[in-house]
Protein backbone atom coordinates (compact mmCIF):
# COMPACT_ATOMS: atom_id res chain seq x y z
CA UNK A 1 0.00 0.00 0.00
CA UNK A 2 1.60 3.35 -1.05
CA UNK A 3 0.38 5.28 1.56
CA UNK A 4 1.78 2.99 4.60
CA UNK A 5 5.09 3.16 2.57
CA UNK A 6 5.69 6.68 2.56
CA UNK A 7 4.30 6.73 6.26
CA UNK A 8 7.34 4.47 6.69
CA UNK A 9 9.67 6.39 5.14
CA UNK A 10 8.67 9.51 6.89
CA UNK A 11 8.97 7.83 10.22
CA UNK A 12 12.65 7.54 8.86
CA UNK A 13 13.35 10.57 7.86
CA UNK A 14 11.77 12.38 11.10
CA UNK A 15 13.62 10.26 13.17
CA UNK A 16 17.31 10.95 11.13
CA UNK A 17 16.29 14.60 11.45
CA UNK A 18 15.49 14.39 14.97
CA UNK A 19 11.98 16.45 14.12
CA UNK A 20 8.64 16.39 15.04
CA UNK A 21 5.75 16.81 13.37
CA UNK A 22 1.30 18.03 13.42
CA UNK A 23 -1.52 18.12 11.11
CA UNK A 24 -4.38 20.21 10.65
CA UNK A 25 -6.04 18.24 8.30
CA UNK A 26 -9.54 19.39 7.27
CA UNK A 27 -10.54 17.32 3.65
CA UNK A 28 -8.44 14.50 4.90
CA UNK A 29 -10.45 14.01 8.09
CA UNK A 30 -7.44 12.26 10.20
CA UNK A 31 -6.38 10.16 6.97
CA UNK A 32 -3.05 10.89 7.06
CA UNK A 33 -2.70 10.96 10.32
CA UNK A 34 -4.05 7.77 10.85
CA UNK A 35 -1.17 6.25 8.53
CA UNK A 36 1.70 8.16 10.62
CA UNK A 37 0.06 6.53 13.34
CA UNK A 38 0.12 3.11 12.43
CA UNK A 39 4.03 3.07 12.36
CA UNK A 40 5.20 1.20 15.20
CA UNK A 41 7.59 3.83 17.13
CA UNK A 42 5.87 6.75 15.31
CA UNK A 43 5.33 8.15 19.10
CA UNK A 44 8.31 10.04 19.61
CA UNK A 45 7.71 12.01 16.11
CA UNK A 46 4.02 12.60 15.93
CA UNK A 47 2.43 14.74 18.20
CA UNK A 48 -1.20 14.72 16.93
CA UNK A 49 -3.73 16.00 14.65
CA UNK A 50 -5.97 18.92 14.83
CA UNK A 51 -8.96 17.56 12.53
CA UNK A 52 -10.76 20.51 11.82
CA UNK A 53 -13.51 19.77 8.79
CA UNK A 54 -16.38 22.27 9.60
CA UNK A 55 -15.12 26.58 9.00
CA UNK A 56 -16.18 26.89 12.89
CA UNK A 57 -13.28 24.60 14.30
CA UNK A 58 -10.78 26.14 12.09
CA UNK A 59 -11.29 29.22 14.03
CA UNK A 60 -11.83 27.55 17.05
CA UNK A 61 -9.28 25.25 17.47
CA UNK A 62 -6.92 27.02 14.63
CA UNK A 63 -7.24 30.82 14.91
CA UNK A 64 -8.59 30.94 11.32
CA UNK A 65 -10.06 34.66 10.93
CA UNK A 66 -13.52 34.41 9.48
CA UNK A 67 -13.02 36.70 7.54
CA UNK A 68 -10.65 34.55 5.42
CA UNK A 69 -12.91 31.66 5.50
CA UNK A 70 -15.60 33.62 4.07
CA UNK A 71 -12.82 35.38 1.98
CA UNK A 72 -11.09 34.06 0.04
CA UNK A 73 -12.58 30.65 1.80
CA UNK A 74 -11.85 27.81 3.19
CA UNK A 75 -9.90 26.10 0.68
CA UNK A 76 -7.39 28.57 -0.02
CA UNK A 77 -4.02 29.15 -0.10
CA UNK A 78 -3.89 31.61 2.78
CA UNK A 79 -6.21 29.42 5.32
CA UNK A 80 -3.84 26.53 4.25
CA UNK A 81 -0.83 28.67 5.69
CA UNK A 82 -2.83 29.80 8.50
CA UNK A 83 -3.74 26.23 9.75
CA UNK A 84 -0.13 25.15 9.26
CA UNK A 85 1.06 28.18 11.33
CA UNK A 86 -1.65 27.75 14.07
CA UNK A 87 -1.12 24.25 14.48
CA UNK A 88 3.10 24.51 14.92
CA UNK A 89 2.65 27.85 17.03
CA UNK A 90 -0.30 25.67 19.54
CA UNK A 91 2.11 22.21 19.33
CA UNK A 92 5.37 23.32 21.09
CA UNK A 93 6.77 19.83 21.02
CA UNK A 94 6.53 20.21 16.77
CA UNK A 95 9.14 21.43 14.62
CA UNK A 96 6.51 20.72 11.11
CA UNK A 97 2.75 21.19 11.03
CA UNK A 98 1.23 20.22 7.54
CA UNK A 99 -2.39 21.36 6.93
CA UNK A 100 -4.29 20.22 4.27
CA UNK A 101 -7.60 21.91 2.96
CA UNK A 102 -9.84 21.19 -0.17
CA UNK A 103 -12.78 20.22 -1.90
CA UNK A 104 -13.68 16.61 -2.73
CA UNK A 105 -17.33 17.18 -4.11
CA UNK A 106 -20.25 16.17 -4.65
CA UNK A 107 -21.21 19.88 -4.61
CA UNK A 108 -18.32 21.71 -5.04
CA UNK A 109 -17.55 25.09 -6.75
CA UNK A 110 -16.80 23.76 -10.40
CA UNK A 111 -13.80 25.75 -10.36
CA UNK A 112 -12.91 24.23 -7.08
CA UNK A 113 -13.72 20.86 -7.66
CA UNK A 114 -10.85 18.75 -6.61
CA UNK A 115 -8.72 21.56 -5.39
CA UNK A 116 -6.64 21.05 -2.12
CA UNK A 117 -4.01 23.64 -0.50
CA UNK A 118 -1.06 21.75 1.44
CA UNK A 119 0.51 23.84 4.17
CA UNK A 120 3.88 23.11 5.46
CA UNK A 121 5.18 25.42 8.36
CA UNK A 122 8.69 25.06 9.73
CA UNK A 123 9.89 26.07 13.16
CA UNK A 124 13.07 28.50 12.20
CA UNK A 125 16.06 28.11 14.56
CA UNK A 126 15.88 32.29 15.61
CA UNK A 127 12.42 31.03 17.07
CA UNK A 128 11.00 33.86 14.37
CA UNK A 129 7.75 33.14 12.39
CA UNK A 130 8.17 29.72 10.89
CA UNK A 131 8.71 28.97 7.47
CA UNK A 132 5.70 28.53 5.51
CA UNK A 133 5.05 26.80 1.97
CA UNK A 134 1.95 26.34 -0.06
CA UNK A 135 1.31 24.06 -2.68
CA UNK A 136 -1.93 23.80 -4.99
CA UNK A 137 -2.96 20.69 -5.98
CA UNK A 138 -5.73 19.18 -8.73
CA UNK A 139 -6.94 15.54 -8.03
CA UNK A 140 -6.88 13.09 -10.62
CA UNK A 141 -9.67 10.88 -9.35
CA UNK A 142 -13.58 11.53 -9.22
CA UNK A 143 -14.50 9.13 -5.89
CA UNK A 144 -14.69 11.54 -2.55
CA UNK A 145 -12.96 7.76 -1.32
CA UNK A 146 -10.88 8.28 -4.11
CA UNK A 147 -9.88 11.61 -3.09
CA UNK A 148 -9.29 11.81 0.33
CA UNK A 149 -6.49 8.56 -0.20
CA UNK A 150 -4.97 10.67 -2.99
CA UNK A 151 -4.86 14.05 -0.78
CA UNK A 152 -3.66 12.06 1.83
CA UNK A 153 -0.77 10.53 -0.41
CA UNK A 154 -0.19 14.37 -1.54
CA UNK A 155 0.57 15.51 2.01
CA UNK A 156 2.71 12.60 2.91
CA UNK A 157 4.72 13.32 -0.09
CA UNK A 158 5.09 16.65 0.18
CA UNK A 159 5.87 16.11 3.95
CA UNK A 160 8.66 13.70 2.79
CA UNK A 161 10.15 16.13 -0.14
CA UNK A 162 10.42 18.76 2.78
CA UNK A 163 11.69 16.33 5.25
CA UNK A 164 14.25 15.08 2.29
CA UNK A 165 15.56 18.43 1.35
CA UNK A 166 16.39 19.51 4.98
CA UNK A 167 17.80 16.34 6.09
Amino acid sequence: MKLAREARRIAQLLKTSKQRVVFAESCTAGLVSAQLAAVPGISDLYCGSFVTYRNRSKQDWLSVPEELLQDPGPVSEIVASKMAESALKQTREAEIAVSVTGHLGPNAPKRQDGVVFIGVAIQMADASRPGIEVSRHHLKTTTRHERQREAAGLVLSNLSRVLRRGV
